[in-house]
């Protein structure tokens, strides 16, 4: 009995300093790094106009700002992974689905992604995205019409991005590279509509983590031919064409623009672990 107890007082000893530890990484986030910016901003002079940098630098950057004292931001990331985890485990299958923010409801692309979600819905697949407007929308309101998980993993911006209505799992995340990593990890499939600077990223990033081997190979789909055409020719005369990457890199990326097309190749890949469809890079 004695050895239960001594235990039990040793993890309530744990969960009471990591709850304060978090609140003074969380006061650190909030205060010393606007003090730090703002102090130094009357000695930082305009290039063009001479005049202090005051309202520029007043705003909080924060790779920039990492100082010694955020070694007690690893309790806070450690709190998002935990989250993470605990939140998701059992959603798959799941496929992830990527696109713009600024896309709205009763425009072509919003009702392709709600489509293709609903459709892999109906297969049994749950729905990930960014769970913000948009497409991200769509897709979340694809999957909440077909009755499957439907997940949201929002992230903390300087213009507040508010979580759509149609994501019954829903997250808000306040490290870009945590939400990242739940994004792909419980992905069958990874689709990308069409979008802006955060949906490239989402998906040379997943391209380069399957080059790597640093997570398990899946299709990764790119929605409307016309939209991607540039992109892929510059990728297949440069970076191809020069051998900065190789044929196999781009093995798994395929081209769609019907819904259809998406479940076939997401089905034929969680079923039989078989590629189909048009390689966007031949």
């Amino acid at each position: 009995m004695l050895p239960v107890i001594v235990y039990a007082t040793y993890v309530a000893f744990l969960a009471v300093t990591f709850v304060q530890v978090t609140i003074v990484s969380v006061d650190i986030d909030s205060h010393h790094s606007y003090a730090t910016i703002t102090d130094k901003a009357d000695t930082l002079p305009d290039a063009n106009t001479g005049r202090n940098l005051e309202n520029y630098m007043a705003n909080k950057y924060e790779i920039n700002d990492l100082g010694k004292e955020e070694s007690w931001r690893l309790f806070r990331i450690i709190g998002e992974l935990v989250e993470g985890f605990d939140t998701l485990s059992g959603i798959e299958p799941a496929v992830t689905i990527y696109g713009s923010a600024r896309t709205q409801p009763g425009e072509a692309d919003y009702e392709k992604a709600r489509e293709i979600a609903y459709l892999l819905g109906k297969q049994g697949f749950s729905i990930v995205t960014g769970g913000g407007p948009g497409l991200m929308e769509a897709a979340n309101k694809g999957a909440m019409e077909a009755g499957v998980k439907s997940v949201g993993l929002n992230i903390e911006l300087p213009s507040e991005q508010s979580p759509n209505a149609y994501a019954d799992i829903s997250m808000t995340f306040h490290h870009f590279f945590v939400r990242k990593l739940m994004l792909v990890k419980y992905a069958t499939a990874f689709i990308i509509m069409p979008g802006g600077l955060g949906t490239l990223d989402e998906l040379t990033e997943v391209l380069n983590l399957i080059q790597c081997g640093k997570t398990k190979p899946f299709p990764v789909i790119l929605v409307d031919s016309a939209f991607w055409q540039g992109l892929l020719e510059w990728l297949e005369k440069n970076s191809l064409g020069r051998k900065y990457i190789s044929e196999p890199d781009m093995k798994l990326l395929r081209l769609c623009d019907k819904p259809s097309e998406v479940v076939d190749i997401v089905g034929s890949w969680y079923l039989r672990e078989a590629i189909v469809g048009r390689q966007a890079i031949v």
